[in-house]
């Protein structure tokens, strides 16, 4: 037996092997542990906060921007209507310019006839009888037709 195999006998060879496969183990384990670990570090929480505090900053002024950009189209859609109702107004005081167009008007709306014309002019009976009842609403106190009003308009919601 050589030197090596008496040496592989003695307690500090036993000690030394022992304490190896200790340190080993603790380092498998160690490197486990490691593994386990969740992987946010420290660069990865530093990174994620600054991201919350850029979204966070930002997301008032995009809000400001979307609500504008809304407004704007709204104020467009408004102008371009104003656009149309100023076209239609020019339309009628070039019709109203017309000879003709305004006769009509004025027969129609004022019941003007022409010299040597008989003019009728045809009553709906249901609006006599309408205009009898409200002869009747002005004979009675104030506060009676204001709560007809009011009875009326509950009868209407229903």
């Amino acid at each position: 037996m050589g030197v090596k195999d008496r040496d592989r006998f003695s307690t500090a060879t036993r000690i030394r092997l022992l304490g190896e496969q200790t340190a080993a183990r603790v380092y498998r384990s160690q490197t486990r542990r490691q593994a386990r670990r969740s992987r946010l570090t420290g660069r990865a929480a530093l990174l994620a906060l600054v991201l919350c505090t850029m979204v966070v900053a930002l997301a008032y002024p995009m809000r400001q921007y979307v609500s504008q950009r809304a407004e704007i189209a709204d104020l467009q859609r408004r102008q371009q209507q104003a656009r149309e109702r100023v076209e239609q107004l020019r339309d009628l005081k070039a019709r109203w310019q017309d000879d003709a167009y305004a006769e009509q008007q004025i027969r129609r709306r004022l019941h003007y006839v022409r010299p040597g014309e008989t003019g009728y002019v045809v009553v709906d009976p249901g609006a006599a009888k309408q205009s009898r009842a409200d002869l009747g609403a002005a004979r009675r106190p104030w506060y009676a037709n204001v709560w007809d009003g009011v009875d009326k308009s509950d009868a209407s919601d229903q």
